[in-house]
This record gives C-alpha cells, sequence and structure tokens, in this order.
C-alpha cells in the first residue's frame, strides 16, 4: 500500500528531472582589484595610520593588494610584521609605496609627496582646507589627481564622520590629561580630578557643547568632577544634556558668569569651532590672570586659534608652559598622543569605503550612491569641485555631477 502510494509521484519526479532545466545568465561583475599604498607619515608627530593590520588582512582577502611603507605603523604600535603577516608587502623605497592606485594617509600631503604621485591617483588625506597652500592645490590639479578630503567626509546621519571620531576622542582624552597635570608629579595642584566622601569634587568649565565638549562632560561627570558647559547655542546645550543623560550646568556665554567660573575652577577646557576661519576667543588675558594658582587650561580649539586669549601652540614633547602661574596645555593634535585607538577609529570607516570601491568598481560609482563622500571629493580628475576654493585661489571649479557624468 505504501509503494503504491508514492508510485504515481515517483513517475511524476522522474518526468521532471527528465525535463530541460533552465541555465543561470552570468551576471557581470564591476569588481575591481584595488592596488593600496600607505606610506609613512612626515608630518611632525602624526602618530597615526589609516589602516590596522586586521583591515589590510580584510583588503587582501577581497583580493586586493596593499603596499606599506617600512615602520608607517610604528608610531601607532603597529609592526610590519604585525602588517606582512596579514598579507601587506612590505616596501623601504617610498617612491615604490606611490606607485599604487590608491594612497591613503593622515596627513596633507606636502609638495614632496605629490611630486612622488603618479598622474591620475586617488588620494584620501586631510586637506586641512583652511591651512592648504595654493601650490599644493595646483600641484594636485596638474596631476589629475582625485582628492577625498575625509574630514569633510559624511555618514548617513549626515554628520562628519571622522570628525566626530577624533572628536569623541579628544574629548576624553582632555580630561584625563587635565587629571595628570592636577597632580603631583606635574607641579599641579595635587588634586585628585573629581572627588571622595567628604572632599569636595574638583570644578571643570567646559567651553562649547559640540561633539568635543560633550565626550568632555560625560568623562568629567564620570571621573566624579562638578561639570559647567558653556556654548552660544541652546539647541547644543539642550542636545548635550539629552545625550549624557543628567542634568549639568549649562549656560549661554553670559561674560560675567563665564568669568566667575573660569576664575573659581580647576580645570578649563577650551572646545569652541569655528565653521570656517578662527574659533572665537571668548577668554580674555585678564580673566586667566586671575584663575587660581595651578589651575588648568587644555585649550583644544589651539588649532584654530584657540579660545583663551594666553594660548600658544605647544607640542607632544613640550606640551606646556605657565602664564599667570596657569597650566597651559596647547596641543593642536591631542588624537596622536593615542595613536592605537585612534587608528581603530579611523579604519572603521576607511576599510569599507576602499571594499566598496572595489566592489563598485570605481570611486565614480560609489560617489553616485553615497552623497557623503561626494562632498568629501575636492578635486575630481585634476578639476575642482569646490567654489569657495575655486574663489579663494582663482581656479575656475566646476560641478562634481557633471564631472561624473562626464568622466566614464
Amino acid at each position: 500500500m505504501s509503494a503504491g502510494k508514492y508510485s504515481g509521484f515517483t513517475s511524476v519526479a522522474r518526468q521532471a528531472m527528465m525535463q530541460p532545466q533552465e541555465s543561470m545568465l552570468e551576471v557581470k561583475s564591476n569588481k575591481k582589484k584595488l592596488f593600496i599604498g600607505i606610506p609613512k607619515e612626515t608630518s611632525f608627530q602624526e602618530n597615526r595610520i589609516a589602516l590596522t593590520p586586521l583591515s589590510v588582512a580584510l583588503l587582501i582577502n577581497n583580493g586586493h593588494d596593499v603596499y606599506l611603507e617600512s615602520n608607517a605603523g610604528q608610531a601607532a604600535n603597529f609592526t610590519d610584521n604585525n602588517y606582512s603577516e596579514q598579507g601587506a608587502q612590505i616596501v623601504y623605497d617610498t617612491k615604490k609605496v606611490y606607485e599604487a592606485d590608491i594612497i591613503i594617509k593622515i596627513a596633507p600631503p606636502t609638495l614632496e609627496e605629490i611630486e612622488l604621485m603618479k598622474p591620475g591617483q586617488l588620494l584620501i588625506s586631510t586637506l586641512q582646507l583652511a591651512t592648504l597652500k595654493a601650490e599644493s592645490l595646483h600641484a594636485l590639479i596638474k596631476k589629475k589627481i582625485t582628492a577625498v578630503c575625509f574630514e569633510h567626509l559624511e555618514d548617513e546621519g549626515g554628520s562628519l564622520t571622522v570628525v566626530r571620531a577624533m572628536s569623541e576622542i579628544v574629548g576624553a582624552t582632555s580630561v584625563l590629561i587635565a587629571a595628570e597635570y592636577l597632580s603631583n608629579i606635574f607641579e599641579g595642584k595635587g588634586l585628585m580630578l573629581g572627588g571622595i566622601t567628604g572632599v569636595p569634587p574638583t570644578e571643570i568649565v567646559i567651553l562649547g557643547a559640540g561633539t568635543v565638549g560633550e565626550y568632555a562632560a560625560r568623562t568629567a561627570i564620570s571621573l566624579g568632577a562638578e561639570v559647567k558647559v558653556f556654548d552660544p547655542s541652546i539647541y547644543k546645550l539642550r542636545r548635550l544634556q539629552n545625550n549624557i543623560g543628567a542634568r549639568v550646568f549649562t549656560s549661554v556665554v553670559q561674560p560675567i558668569v563665564l568669568e566667575k567660573a573660569i576664575t573659581t575652577c580647576d580645570v578649563a577646557i577650551g572646545a569652541m569651532r569655528a565653521e570656517d576661519g578662527r574659533s572665537p576667543c571668548i577668554v580674555s588675558e585678564a580673566t586667566v590672570s586671575r584663575m587660581k594658582p595651578n589651575s588648568v587650561i587644555i585649550d583644544v580649539s589651539i588649532d584654530q586659534g584657540g579660545c583663551f586669549e594666553t594660548s600658544e601652540v605647544t607640542n607632544h614633547t613640550h606640551p606646556v608652559f605657565r602664564k599667570y602661574d596657569v597650566i597651559h596645555y596647547c596641543v593642536p593634535n591631542i588624537a596622536s598622543r593615542v595613536a592605537r585607538t585612534a587608528t581603530y577609529a579611523l579604519t572603521n570607516i576607511f576599510a569599507p569605503i576602499l571594499l566598496d570601491i572595489g566592489e563598485q568598481g570605481s570611486l565614480k560609482n560609489v560617489i553616485w550612491q553615497k552623497a557623503g563622500i561626494r562632498k568629501a571629493v575636492y578635486i575630481y580628475q585634476g578639476h575642482l569641485t569646490n567654489k569657495h576654493f575655486g574663489e579663494r585661489f582663482n581656479i575656475p571649479s566646476k560641478d562634481l555631477d557633471l564631472l561624473v557624468v562626464s568622466n566614464h
């Protein structure tokens, strides 16, 4: 009975198997093998590197080639052996690295580095548009370079993804730096940042309620400090409180209130940024002169001129100076102080972009799909695409969308 039950089904199945089968049409892939070069940074005290060994392994496992200049990751505590074990080719001649189709680095390229580049390359790096020299811009245009200014990369939410990642690091690190210079080891007040039972907490004033200010406030609060945040924008102050999830002292920039807070605090952190040009200098030299002896100023905005009138640029070798018996820390590249953490943050952004370029076959296809990358392209195949830059350097600029359409 069992055999009879399935006998008809077996016959039908046998007939189906004898029927002509569909053949799958081959789908062409746009995938392209990338040749990526990572040169060693020559910029002063730039300790970061764009890709970690594991990200290099991911790229190589996807069929791409990576050339790494010897000791390029040493400052971030990644050895040549770490990279070579993951498949990177270690080269000792800088010229060899610049034979790659894609150059990815941290600091803006110098004229000497641009000279080593070959025509038509893709450059992914900072350009530091506020300080970029006309000679460098002309040299990039002459070689028909496509330059992606990665500090202008945007994520899906519209925020500047690299800037935000570095700002999170800088905000948290600035509080830890302040803790060091409050201690006796650095001839500070001898205070522990925060406080313990029966001992009043240290007071920290943060100027700016952006990402740096938010993460500085988070870290300071977690250590038990009393935090006051000042910013001209009510919206930013409200957002900071919502993001932190705690009620902290916030105020718009009222001169009398700000002066009182600065002169009584133990630490003042300047984290106010300008969209273009110099950061607002809102603390006068007279106010700094009335601060408590051995107080600490961390001026994160020093790369834009600083928030304090007494600020002067320092470096990681000689990070502080004293003025009016107030310790000033004014290093512009704080993220390089924790280069390994910063590298992990950067590689999380760059590795997916490089994989996308490989999958789509060209940067052009990725540009069309992701507006955040489109906004970061400042030179496309030798054509300047930024109107502001064109006016500043008296160079004709062209619309990026039209360029991408017309260049195949």
